[in-house]
């Protein structure tokens, strides 16, 4: 992830919850395309362009749907240090990308097949969901098992749309 959990810290709770939020979007979003891509017979550089499309798409949807909900609850727009935090919301998010970019990446320069890169992605993407999950729950005051719960459930989630894919592809 792109911030260390410390810098996290030091953020106000809904700051926090901002940002947890987007990484999660941006990783269900990737693990979605990944996925999509292991289905197709697409070579590295497809996989690599496919992938930064969507999730930069996405991103600055994320950007530009902040800014619009924010003109519309408060009727000016965002002042500088909210555009920042937008703009670390959105950008913070891309973190979670880092190993599917290294494992697409090395099948790009043809260190590694496409098709074990992306299956290395998937799992990386679902431990970037535990990741994430951890980091919402470490501080919340839930007794340890609904904290199991909050991460376990995040992980089935992520499987859940690794089945999906699955099953909307052998039809």
């Amino acid at each position: 992830m792109s911030h260390t959990a410390g810098r996290d810290d030091e953020l106000p709770p809904g700051q926090r919850a901002d940002i947890l939020k987007e990484r999660i979007y941006i990783t269900f979003t990737a693990l979605a395309v990944v996925l999509a891509l292991r289905a197709h017979a697409v070579s590295a550089a497809e996989a690599a362009l496919s992938l930064a499309v969507v999730v930069l798409g996405t991103v600055l949807a994320v950007f530009v749907a902040d800014v619009v909900s924010h003109i519309a609850v408060h009727e000016v727009l965002p002042v500088r240090e909210e555009l920042r935090h937008m703009a670390r919301v959105s950008l913070g998010a891309l973190g979670a990308l880092v190993l599917p970019g290294v494992f697409i990446g090395l099948a790009v320069a043809d260190v590694w097949e496409i098709e074990p890169a992306l299956r290395a992605s998937s799992i990386a993407l679902v431990a970037a969901l535990a990741a994430i999950g951890y980091l919402a729950v470490r501080r919340a005051r839930l007794p340890t098992w609904q904290r199991v719960v909050v991460l376990f459930a995040e992980v089935v989630l992520g499987l859940v749309v690794i089945g999906l894919e699955l099953l909307a592809h052998n039809l």
